[in-house]
């Protein structure tokens, strides 16, 4: 575990979210900072490469997956959200307070850079692993690539799908979408899962699994399939029938008598 990879890469998360953070006081839109997650992890990963002696294999392997699926994240994420307005997650954490700007810049920015830095502890666990690659670290690119495939398709079927003109209050039951409610979250998870193994490959300590850990009770628990279906029903009566037909995360086969996808 490369504490000083861990330190410098800290210090340049928290300036960034730092810099995005006076951003969105000027634009009002504190949901900036979800363009930032995926590409943050890119940045992690390549500060760790500057940092450490002698970059190993192990190390640019995990780096180009963070940056292929980072790039991908939030480019996607800043051409679907930005010229829309605040989501409303953040607008309500705004609601009337005229100092919402002072508390983004903890609870939005700065917490979501330090949780960058214990996810990404897998990252600073291979600096100093053994080198030369072996076949767990060929299972672990395997599970990373295929969850960024996984996420990027679920993200395109589900754009695809709300641009339709008849999608409003509709629930999307096509491709990925009819094997698991939340395919892209399930991809995210793959990723991390993947990453951790990679991490392992080398030698990394066990305790850095915790970060691949933290990345799955987020997308569980905290902000992604808990917080996102706490109102989708009132949005979307339909919902409570996909609920109790397709799983919420790991996917499996859609029942043959689902109905018509877009009901």
């Amino acid at each position: 575990m490369d504490t000083n990879a861990m330190t410098v890469a800290t210090y340049a998360v928290l300036g960034a979210v730092s810099l995005i953070w006076v951003v969105s006081v000027k634009m009002r839109d504190a949901s900036i900072a979800d363009i930032w997650w995926g590409p943050g992890f890119a940045v992690i990963a390549w500060t760790t490469c500057g940092v450490a002696e002698t970059p190993s294999t192990r190390l640019y392997v995990v780096t180009g997956l963070l940056t292929i699926w980072g790039m991908r994240l939030g480019g996607f994420l800043a051409h679907r959200n930005l010229g829309h307005g605040e989501d409303r997650r953040y607008a309500a954490m705004r609601g009337d307070s005229p100092h919402f700007w002072w508390v983004a810049l903890f609870q939005v920015f700065y917490l979501q850079g330090l949780l960058q830095v214990v996810v990404a502890l897998p990252v600073f666990g291979i600096v100093q692993t053994t080198p030369g690659l072996n076949p767990l670290d060929v299972v672990g690119c395997l599970i990373a690539g295929a969850g960024i495939a996984y996420e990027a398709i679920a993200d395109v079927q589900l754009a695809r799908f709300k641009a339709l003109p008849n999608s409003s209050g509709r629930v999307m039951r096509e491709g990925l979408w009819a094997w698991s409610r939340h395919p892209n979250y399930f991809g995210n998870a793959l990723i991390w899962l993947g990453v951790g193994l990679i991490g392992l490959a080398g030698g990394a300590p066990l305790w850095t699994m915790a970060g691949p850990g933290v990345m799955w009770f987020l997308l569980l628990r905290v902000s992604g399939v808990t917080m996102l279906e706490r109102t989708i029903v009132d949005r979307r009566p339909e919902y409570t029938r996909y609920i109790l037909e397709v799983p919420a995360f790991v996917p499996r086969p859609p029942p043959r008598n689902h109905g018509h996808p877009q009901e």
